[in-house]
């Protein structure tokens, strides 16, 4: 091939992108349980951490724009996992809370992270190597999220 540089093989963004579509997928089984989607865990992470934020604050942590997780959050209002209501002192801003529901979720969910984890390790990979990973691509993320 001419073009060496455009062989999948020779690519980073493939194994990023495949990688992250596996693990999703083997979050699934857990996350059908809860009834709730992978994106949706993501915010409900985001809102176990730390409750009553905007919508914009959310969208921020999870590096997308308002207007894709606006109708997420709606949803997930929908399902009365969270609820949205315009701030008080700033009716520009949407702020976002868990009901008992979401809150509820977390005991259920607490024990996922923990069986991926395992579930690697038992395939044979070290710890030490998997955490490397995630700070390596933490620090891609940072970079390229500066743009």
């Amino acid at each position: 091939m001419a073009y060496e540089q455009l062989k999948l093989e020779n690519q980073l963004c493939f194994p990023v992108y495949a990688a992250s579509r596996l693990i999703t997928r083997e979050y699934q089984p857990y996350l059908d349980q809860l009834g709730i989607t992978y994106p949706q865990y993501l915010v409900l992470m985001i809102l176990w951490e730390r409750d009553h934020i905007s919508v914009n604050e959310i969208a921020k942590k999870l590096i997308l724009n308002t207007n894709t997780i606006t109708p997420l959050l709606k949803r997930m209002e929908q399902q009365e996992l969270l609820k949205r209501k315009r701030s008080k002192d700033d009716e520009r801003k949407v702020i976002v809370q868990l009901t008992q529901q979401g809150k509820q979720l977390q005991e259920q969910a607490a024990a996922i992270p923990e069986k991926l984890t395992h579930q690697l390790l038992n395939g044979g990979l070290d710890v030490n190597d998997l955490i490397k990973l995630k700070d390596n691509l933490s620090s891609i993320i940072d970079l390229l999220s500066k743009k």
